[in-house]
């Protein structure tokens, strides 16, 4: 299963924003947005982080893809 970040990405278009002020704002680590942007999965308390500052909730800013009821839950 694939997460999707682009809900994020289209966020910070609207706000014109860049990823560059995502890290600098939210004292996030480059690796960790660079994971996003490679759709690998982050912690909670960074999506708790950026949901906060977006006033948001966790589903506009990211999303699971390929999820089918053949994944096994780990």
């Amino acid at each position: 299963m694939r997460v999707s970040y682009n809900g994020l990405w289209k966020l910070l278009i609207d706000k014109n924003m860049q990823k560059k002020d995502l890290i600098e704002k939210l004292s996030l680590s480059s690796t960790t947005v660079a994971k996003m942007g490679k759709g690998e999965k982050v912690s909670m308390d960074v999506l708790e982080k950026i949901c906060k500052y977006f006033n948001c909730n966790i589903g506009d800013i990211v999303c699971f893809e390929g999820i089918s009821t053949n994944d096994e839950v780990k």
